[in-house]
């Protein structure tokens, strides 16, 4: 046969899909970075806030993995501890880890400028709105409550214990999406401030959207950035555009409150066929 054909969604959009620190609160992502560090700490080690920064927006016990196999850290690990790091010592930080994220989590659950702004969009255009996180169920717990006293209630959350494996498999997706009864994939969005975020949305066959400035790419306070001089704040935005472009992101703004004018554009795509 010469000719085969393909059906093609060519509805408008259903639903968003928003990660959590960097994106929707805790402006820079300051809340896992700092615990990171302190972890390593308690451990004998000294790590970067670059290095604590790396695996962001993988699940917890991966994150402290990918740091103990960067060379630095495990040369560092070895000179204190006489061997590279194993997975009993990964383990054993996450098990660290986790009171200590969840002490500290409220510090840090102020949302990002125009975050209520942009969900009040989302709504007003009958978006559903669900969120994943590298965080464990302990600590979304308090998230939700914290998020909750300022304003921002998603319909699903969906942590990455909560499935078989975290970012950049497309699991925390597809689940959300049962939860809120939406289909097909090509009518969500993701919208997160990490790479994994990125390849997460990708491989759920998501439309993406990278947030540049209020997350871990730039890794800064607002006050912070603004003090920057406009030559290196210009380049630090640049870069953080080009990274996740590089990463697949079909979209790439400032912060949330830029992603409502993209989902028209998303509409059009999807009404001529078009599909992530």
């Amino acid at each position: 046969m010469e000719f085969t054909y393909q059906r093609s969604y060519r509805g408008p959009l259903k639903a968003v899909i928003l990660d959590w620190a960097g994106t929707t609160m805790d402006y820079g992502c300051f809340a896992p970075a700092v615990v990171f560090i302190e972890v390593y700490k308690r451990h004998g080690v000294e790590i970067s806030m670059a290095q604590a920064r790396g695996p962001m927006g993988a699940h917890k016990r991966d994150h402290i993995r990918q740091i103990a196999q960067m060379e630095e850290v495990a040369e560092k690990w070895q000179a204190i501890h006489g061997r590279r790091p194993t997975e009993e010592d990964v383990e054993a930080m996450f098990t660290d880890f986790v009171p200590m994220q969840v002490k500290c989590l409220a510090d840090y659950a102020d949302l990002v400028p125009g975050c209520l702004e942009a969900l009040d969009e989302f709504r007003k255009r009958g978006l559903k709105i669900g969120s994943t996180t590298g965080y464990t169920d302990e600590m979304v717990e308090v998230l939700l409550v914290e998020a909750s006293k300022r304003g921002y209630v998603p319909d699903s959350t969906v942590c990455a214990t909560q499935v078989p494996a975290g970012r950049p498999t497309p699991w925390m997706c597809l689940q959300n999406a049962m939860n809120l009864g939406v289909f097909p994939m090509e009518a969500i969005v993701k919208v997160g401030d990490t790479l994994p975020d990125i390849y997460e949305g990708l491989n759920a066959g998501m439309w993406t959207v990278g947030l540049a400035m209020t997350g871990n790419e730039m890794g800064m306070t607002l006050e912070e950035i603004e003090a920057l001089d406009p030559e290196v704040r210009a380049r630090k935005r640049e870069r953080a555009y080009t990274r996740m472009a590089q990463a697949g992101a079909h979209y790439v703004v400032d912060a949330i409150g830029d992603v409502p004018p993209l989902l028209d554009d998303i509409n059009a795509r999807l009404a001529c066929g078009e599909r992530p």
